[in-house]
């Protein structure tokens, strides 16, 4: 059976050494069996949970529904509707986001497009930065 450091396991996944042991702590990943001298050997199932955990990050989810998915993944005659449901959260989630960012786009389009007569004194950008009310919408990010 083929183990990893957790060097080897960083460097396999794109995953930080303190981000690792952070998942650890959270129960995550289990924590593995260590040698005489200390350092940890993962398998290849900790290699494999380690690189779903970072796609479901890279997709967004937050840790406790990557726990949640991870039980799904572990059960597989269990039903598969809550997966569907934690997937349709966080597309809302990406689609509140999206709809943020573009009216965020829409303000520094006009605020960066502005004809501004050359001075700071007159300048669009920073006018609209220190007053809030002259901005189109809200935007909070």
């Amino acid at each position: 059976m083929k183990e990893y450091s957790i060097g080897q396991m960083s460097r396999r996944t794109g995953v930080k050494v303190t981000t690792i042991r952070y998942y650890e702590s959270r129960g995550l990943i289990l924590s593995p069996a260590r040698t005489t001298g200390g350092q940890r050997r993962y398998d290849e199932a900790a290699l494999e949970r380690l690189a779903f955990l970072r796609h479901a990050r890279e997709l967004g989810f937050g840790l406790d529904d990557i726990a949640d998915l991870m039980a799904l993944a572990e059960a597989p005659l269990k039903d598969c509707a809550p997966a569907h449901e934690i997937a349709r959260k966080q597309l809302a989630a990406v689609d509140r986001r999206m709809k943020i960012l573009a009216q965020l786009r829409e303000e520094l389009a006009r605020m960066a497009n502005a004809d501004d007569p050359g001075h700071a004194g007159k300048c669009r950008v920073i006018e609209v930065l220190g007053d809030h009310r002259l901005c189109i919408g809200a935007h909070e990010a």
